[in-house]
């Protein structure tokens, strides 16, 4: 294999796959990346068996081959290197890489023993804006539940209806759903894991360019411009998540989304982790009264609000409250209620496409 490459753009690329690449993995060419060349074409492949990425990009190829190098040793002598243009050369699995005044000799593995990537036998196709994924995973991913012994809540669950997808996520204490209007031709549910989707987040450039989208039985699979994401799916049974948003709610409170955040987070500066982040609201005369108590000291913070007339006292974890209010985009957001053990849905203010629900904490009475 001999090529001669452009160095900013093999960075970019390899940064992409690197995305698949475990630090925890036990298995030594998963922390290698397959590079493929031929046609005047680099192909660049990572993968954990969970998340599969493949990149390519054109460069000079003299000579074609295939070969397995370390990911991140690789990433990090290509980064460093100070000149456009890099020639790299592999003989005999030794990768010789010259770029200016410098040269580096690196031991490499071979191509055959590299895990073959998925195989997509029946799919459905979903077209998508980049900014639209993005959003979407904004807005609910972070509210996943990390306990590996509930496996299916650990991923953001696509609800797939003929005019419109639910991307939900939830972890026993909240939930985040974010709905994106698409008019598809196939009903059905899929679980992505949230590393997956994370991982996507930090590769997807903004931009209202249509990506593409196929699911099978096992796996998602993101086509963009000159790179294929392939992730699986989690199985299991996912929570009858509709069942939590049937309610009536007697007290609505609209508020400035700034005010009601930066009043949360100060009473959560005395709120303690070992006691739930615990801050106390009470909504009355058209004022939002948030109290935190510590045995260091108490805070008690007043933001006005419209109300309808019924007077409430609740309790909470701010962290959950402030994870959700943090990816609201507009001025004013939504409070509703029903009573004191009752969840409250927060929306923003104009925009039913999000909604996030939050339990209560027990008041001592």
């Amino acid at each position: 294999m001999k090529i001669k490459v452009n160095r900013a753009e093999l960075a970019k690329h390899i940064f992409i796959v690197q995305r698949a690449i475990s630090a925890r993995t036990t298995m030594q060419i998963l922390e290698g990346i397959l590079i493929r060349c031929d046609n005047n074409l680099i192909n660049l492949t990572a993968t954990d068996t969970e998340i599969s990425i493949i990149s390519k990009m054109t460069a000079l190829v003299e000579e074609e081959g295939e070969i397995v190098v370390n990911g991140r040793l690789f990433g990090n002598i290509i980064r460093k290197l100070n000149a456009n243009d890099v020639y790299i050369k592999v003989e005999n699995y030794n990768m010789n890489i010259k770029c200016g005044s410098s040269e580096f000799n690196i031991s490499c593995q071979k191509a055959d023993e590299y895990p073959e990537l998925p195989k997509i036998e029946e799919d459905k196709t979903i077209n998508f804006t980049k900014n639209e994924i993005k959003e979407a995973i904004r807005k609910t991913s972070f509210a996943v539940s990390l306990d590996e012994t509930r496996i299916a809540f650990t991923g953001v669950y696509l609800d797939f209806k003929k005019d419109y997808i639910n991307f939900v996520a939830l972890d026993g204490f909240r939930l985040a759903i974010k709905k994106l209007y698409k008019s598809i031709d196939f009903e059905g549910s899929a679980i992505v894991p949230a590393r997956s989707f994370n991982e996507l987040v930090k590769i997807l450039e903004d931009g209202k360019e249509d990506l593409k989208v196929k699911l099978s039985h096992n796996h998602i699979v993101f086509l963009l411009e000159d790179t294929v994401f392939y992730s699986s799916l989690i199985s299991g049974d996912f929570f009858p998540y509709e069942n939590l948003l049937k309610g009536k709610y007697k007290i609505k409170a609209e508020v400035i989304k700034s005010d009601f955040q930066n009043a949360v987070e100060r009473a959560s500066l005395l709120a303690k982790e070992d006691k739930a982040n615990l801050i106390e609201i009470n909504i009355k005369d058209n004022e939002i009264f948030i109290d935190s108590n510590s045995e260091i000291g108490n805070v008690h913070e007043i933001i006005p609000c419209s109300q309808t007339k019924e007077e409430l006292r609740i309790a909470f974890n701010s962290k959950y409250i402030l994870d959700g209010i943090k990816v609201m985009d507009t001025e004013k957001i939504l409070l509703n209620f029903f009573d004191s053990v009752t969840p409250c849905i927060i929306n923003e203010d104009g925009n039913d496409d999000y909604i996030y629900l939050v339990l209560p904490v027990r008041l001592a009475s």
